[in-house]
């Protein structure tokens, strides 16, 4: 106890806002969220629960645009994220017969080790899932070891993990390939084309081009075994590759 009384027991519960509460109460309770409470006159209040995650929705700001997804967000620090990830995912499936990746409300994707995810909901706001010992060393601005190809794949990864920014992702690939696509290792190169096939699948773009550069690579066993080492989280990545 400090001098002035204050015991160290508190509990913090983010306040979002809330621009439907329809979408919103559908998104979360298909997620296993359950409604603690719920009004929406004289003015929109929603508590919602889930395992030990609490979070509460109050009215938008003027001029809220969800699209923008600026509104609001909440860390969730776990002991491992993999298990919170696996069961959002197989409700999506249960509730919508697929995984929500694109659009709002969506999750992204999770690379096997990865120490983050992220929910995005309908009002935008980023629900983002950490690993309590995430490695204090991480490169959250890309390694600056790496050159070449290879540092555009550690920045792309950092786009999407990190800054839940997939457009910002695609182009960087695009931009990486064109320059140094031609001097990478084969490997590192069907990496690239492969993030850019859901990159593209994830934001509507076109991905004939990427899956047509792929279809001409030809690689090794080991290069075969070190990209679905590394993507065997895509679930169409056999279909991908020559």
């Amino acid at each position: 106890m400090s001098e002035l009384g204050v015991r160290p027991n508190e509990t913090m519960v983010p306040l979002m806002p809330c621009a439907s509460v329809e979408e919103t109460l559908a998104f979360y309770e298909a997620l296993g969220f359950v409604a603690t409470y719920k009004q929406s006159k004289p003015y929109v209040y929603l508590a919602l629960e889930w395992s030990g995650v609490h979070l509460h929705f109050g009215p938008p700001p003027k001029g809220l645009d969800p699209a923008r997804e600026e509104s609001g967000g909440c860390l969730v620090m776990v002991d491992a994220v993999a298990p919170y990830h696996a069961a959002f995912v197989a409700a999506m499936r249960r509730v919508h017969g697929k995984v929500l990746s694109s659009g709002l409300p969506r999750i992204t994707r999770y690379r096997p080790g990865a120490s983050r995810f992220t929910l995005i909901d309908p009002s935008g706001n980023s629900i983002i899932f950490i690993q309590r010992d995430e490695p204090v060393e991480l490169e959250y601005g890309g390694s600056k070891k790496l050159a070449g190809l290879a540092k555009v794949l550690d920045n792309a990864r950092i786009l999407r993990e990190f800054k839940n920014d997939d457009l910002q992702a695609f182009r960087a690939l695009k931009s990486g390939v064109r320059r140094h696509g031609a001097d990478a290792p084969v490997a590192e190169l069907a990496i690239a084309l492969c993030h850019l096939i859901d990159l593209a699948t994830v934001l509507g773009e076109p991905r004939d081009p990427w899956a047509t550069d792929l279809r001409g690579l030809e690689l090794s066993p080991s290069d075969r075994q070190r990209i679905e080492s590394e993507l065997g989280h895509l679930a169409g990545l056999q279909e991908w590759l020559p």
